[in-house]
Parts: structure tokens; C-alpha cells; sequence
């Protein structure tokens, strides 16, 4: 039998040019970019297949997304210190593998990470964003008041059924613990939002972005996105972010010995306690 190894990757993109980060047929995309790579460097055919901690959508980027690949020992093991530096010259400019490492036993970068760190960029300068930062900021036509959008995502921050703010998927539950929410002034007409969570659905950043958007230049009262929240269904009057705003920033494991059994805890069906019903007094 072929011996395996389970290597980690450590990857930075620019978005702007994939169709996300997951394999689709005729697409360009993070995963295939990265796996062809991988084959051509260790000769493997067909190429590996990359598991990441977080899938990201077209136009997204990222500067800490963390994926692992099994591969057969005897190809990783001549290369083993020169793969960064190997992957650096086959791999397109909008793409970094900054480093590789096996893998602690029990690792696997989708069910044993602890949380994920968004940020998201927007610019409210009225002659619209920098010239040089237009492919990682959007432009927000109005003004926007920064303490009123921290006001509103507070109220958002806990364990909750995100369904309102999630793109719902057959058999996949929407309940999530939001760990983080706030926004932040980096400069004058520059506000950035941090978003961090044990795990997001799909398109849930973007819409808790977009809700609060409304909040901070006057269009919506702050208790407004909370409402959406506890509502449970899509509201048409959340405007997802654009994608090209959002960046991955950084994936949060355990300590080594206990990735096992974060990754068990992970792969349960989440719920929310059922709601404590009063019983009757008695008359």
C-alpha cells in the first residue's frame, strides 16, 4: 500500500479574477489553479483534491485561508522544503501558497477550525474609492456613521438561527454563533468591518455587512438588521455586499491534541434550545 501524508496549505488571492475558490467545470478557479499546481510539482495524476476551511465566492480574496491535501508520501518527500518555493513558480500572480507543513494528526482544515475572521472594506469618500484600492474596497455613495453601524451589529452578535441573513441549503442547518461583529475607521473616509465566527452559510457576511450598511448612512433605525434577524426569512430590503470588499483573513485552530475532536463536534447537526413555554397557573 502507498503511504499517504496530509500536508497543510496556507494560501493567500486575490479574488477578482476566480469564480471562487471551488472546482466548477470550464471556470477559473482558486481550487483548480492550486491542485493543478500541486500535481505538476509532485507528478500526480490526476491532481490532488484540496479540502478548505472556507469556501469562498467569486470575487472574494483572501490573506488566511487554510486548506489540506492527501498526497502520497514518496512524491512529497523529495520537494518537501523547496514546495513553497516551487508552487511560487508555477502558480499565476494571484495566488500564493506561503506555506506547507504536515499536518498534526487529527487536522482537517474545514471541521477542525474554530473560527473564521472576516474583514470587509468600504470607502465613503464622495469622488468614490482610490484608484489602487478599487479591487478590495467598495464604494458607499453616502456617509456613513460608524457608531450607529457598531450599535446595530451588536445586537446581532451571539448564537442564533441566521436564516434571514444565509442563502439556505438542502439538509444544512443556519444556526451559527457570531463571535464578533464591529466596524472601525482605519482612515478618514475608510470603514472596516470585522466579522468573526465559528462558521458562516453562504452569503451570511455579506448580507450582515449589507444590512448594517443601511444602518450607518440613516436609511434603516439601528434595531432594524436584529428585526430581520428574528424574522427568520429573507427580507428582499437586505442588499448583499458586493463580494469584492470581503476578505478571509485569518482561520483559528485548537490546540494539536484536540483537532479530533473539535472536527467530531463540528460535524454535528446543530440546534438552538427549544424556547421555555410557562406552564399554566393553576386557577
Amino acid at each position: 500500500m502507498t503511504a499517504l501524508v496530509r500536508l497543510r496549505l496556507d494560501i493567500s488571492y486575490d479574488g477578482a479574477d476566480f469564480a471562487g475558490w471551488a472546482r466548477q467545470p470550464a471556470q477559473r478557479t482558486v481550487q483548480g489553479v492550486v491542485e493543478e499546481a500541486l500535481a505538476r510539482i509532485m507528478r500526480l495524476d490526476p491532481p490532488p483534491v484540496l479540502t478548505v476551511a472556507g469556501r469562498t465566492d467569486a470575487g472574494v480574496h483572501a490573506t488566511g485561508q487554510v486548506a489540506h491535501v492527501v498526497v502520497p508520501a514518496a512524491a512529497y518527500q523529495p520537494i518537501s522544503r523547496a514546495m513553497p518555493r516551487r508552487l511560487a513558480a508555477v502558480l499565476p500572480p494571484d495566488v500564493r501558497v506561503r506555506e506547507v507543513a504536515l499536518a498534526p494528526e487529527g487536522f482537517d482544515a474545514r471541521f477542525s477550525a474554530l473560527r473564521r475572521r472576516y474583514e470587509y472594506r468600504v470607502g465613503d469618500e464622495p469622488t468614490g474609492v482610490a484608484p489602487l484600492r478599487r479591487r478590495d474596497t467598495v464604494w458607499h455613495p453616502r456617509p456613513l456613521d460608524v457608531d450607529r453601524m457598531n450599535e446595530a451589529a451588536r445586537l446581532l452578535v451571539g448564537e442564533h438561527d441566521f436564516a434571514a441573513y444565509c442563502r439556505k441549503r438542502e439538509g444544512a442547518t443556519t444556526i451559527r454563533r457570531l463571535l464578533r461583529y464591529g466596524w472601525e475607521r482605519r482612515e478618514e473616509r475608510l470603514a472596516v468591518a470585522t466579522v468573526e465566527a465559528d462558521a458562516f452559510c453562504h452569503s451570511m457576511v455579506r448580507a450582515l455587512v449589507g444590512a448594517v450598511l443601511s444602518v450607518g448612512d440613516g436609511r434603516r433605525p439601528v434595531e432594524w438588521p436584529r428585526e430581520v434577524l428574528l424574522a427568520g426569512v429573507r427580507d428582499s430590503a437586505v442588499k448583499v455586499a458586493p463580494a469584492h470588499g470581503l476578505i478571509l483573513v485569518e482561520v483559528s485552530y485548537p490546540e494539536d491534541h484536540l483537532l479530533a475532536d473539535r472536527a467530531l463536534e463540528t460535524r454535528r447537526v446543530r440546534t438552538l434550545p427549544a424556547p421555555v413555554v410557562p406552564s399554566p397557573t393553576a386557577s
